[in-house]
């Protein structure tokens, strides 16, 4: 009778473990799609408000004889390009610009707009073709009117609009993608303010970091986990390298100022300094990953080739890294990923000053693509957001790059036991 009981009720056992089974993997799946909406949401965000700083608008100007003939100077002084380009300005739009109207219409183009004029007719001397379109890049006020709307039409007076409506009609203006932030460095003014140079000062420094860190790491690590003897010694600096991985990035940036650039005198606000800092702060992370990648080779590895003749040192380059280096390289990824968005160490060291020029080796002033954005972040001109979340897309993109490129060679290099 008992057995029969049990029998009937095996049923409804095994009902509830399946509907609690089910129950848990509805949690495990929520859980995971909360995140997940998360990250799309914030990738989203980031991508919407950094698509307009990717394209940039230029107002097409149709230069005349007259205009041409104004460039060259009767008494032997250098033309003024400034009042010559207002004039074209004037003379496309057919206005007769009053001095205050005169200011709002140099307020269409970019500042540096008579030096494109003057880069293209550098010299007086040189014959000219009677009449040509000269295009020249639109303010950035101008530039957030066409690829936002209604957003920015409160910043523009009633006049520039009615100008802007004027050359859309004569088709004198058009977006397109912008080169010049792909390729030029930072500025004060918007609508010139490009990423190359922070871009190249992080990749200059990551390449400093990397070439520090992982030599030295793994090295690092093969001598605690494999050579050293187990004393108060090895136990203390254990200790210390676990507590190096917790303290502030910003500890590191102070240390940078002190050996870096006070004793050792290194140029400042340059890429090699910075790699050193950051090659500091990412040490402990790789040294721990390595160790526990070390720690995860079975003992029978290092026993069969002692066992058949080799060396402690032969055993450690020949069997043991080579199976441990995917950990070691899987370290170095969340040592690098931790290193390319710190902005603390690198401000100490000046790192976040406002470089122009693209750095073009590691001595030169540079920046990082953090501290671009911090700078970014920090002006009060409506167009540096849209630099800003563009900044922040390419720093993704950067990071992404450079997982990418460690996981395939962790994977070319994994070997299995």
């Amino acid at each position: 009778m008992n057995n029969l009981v049990s029998l009937t009720q095996a049923p409804k056992k095994l009902r509830r473990r399946l509907k609690g089974e089910r129950r848990f993997r509805a949690m495990a799946l929520f859980s995971l799609a909360i995140p997940a909406s998360f990250l799309f949401f914030l990738l989203g965000y980031i991508i919407y408000h950094a698509w307009p700083a990717f394209f940039h608008t230029y107002i097409t100007l149709e230069v005349g004889s007259t205009d041409i003939a104004s460039i060259t100077s009767n008494d032997g002084t250098a033309p003024d390009y400034r009042t010559i380009i207002r004039q074209i300005l004037e003379k496309n739009l057919t206005v007769q610009a009053t001095a205050s109207e005169r200011r709002e219409l140099m307020k269409l183009i970019s500042p540096h707009a008579a030096d494109e004029l003057q880069q293209f007719l550098p010299l007086p001397s040189i014959p000219r073709p009677p009449s040509f379109s000269l295009e020249i890049r639109a303010s950035s006020l101008v530039d957030q009117y066409q690829t936002m709307g209604q957003k920015s039409e409160s910043k523009l007076s009633s006049n520039q609009r009615q100008w802007i409506e004027k050359f859309v009609q004569q088709n004198q203006i058009r977006t397109t993608v912008d080169t010049l932030f792909w390729s030029k460095g930072d500025s004060r003014e918007p609508e010139e303010a490009g990423i190359w140079g922070s871009v190249k000062g992080t990749f200059l420094t990551m390449v400093i970091t990397l070439l520090l860190s992982l030599p030295f790491g793994a090295a690092a690590a093969l001598y605690l986990e494999e050579f050293s003897k187990k004393n108060f010694l090895s136990r203390l600096i254990e200790i210390n390298i676990n507590n190096l991985a917790a303290i502030p990035s910003i500890i590191f940036g102070l240390l940078g100022i002190v050996v870096f650039l006070g004793f050792f005198d290194l140029p400042r606000s340059s890429p090699l300094v910075g790699g050193m800092v950051l090659s500091l702060m990412t040490l402990p992370v790789i040294i721990i990953a390595a160790r526990a990648a070390l720690r995860a080779v079975p003992d029978s590895v290092r026993q069969a080739a002692l066992a058949v003749g080799a060396s402690p040192a032969q055993v450690v380059w020949h069997h043991v890294f080579p199976l441990a280096l995917p950990g070691v390289l899987t370290g170095t990824i969340l040592g690098m990923a931790r290193a390319l968005g710190e902005t603390a160490p690198l401000l100490m060291i000046g790192m976040i000053a406002f470089v122009v020029d693209i750095p073009a080796k590691f001595t030169d002033p540079a920046t990082v693509l953090p501290a671009q954005i911090y700078m970014w972040s920090d002006l009060q001109e409506t167009a540096f957001v849209e630099k800003t979340y563009a900044a922040i897309f390419v720093l993704l993109l950067f990071l992404v790059l450079m997982n990418s490129v460690a996981i395939f060679i962790r994977q070319r290099v994994e070997k299995k036991w």
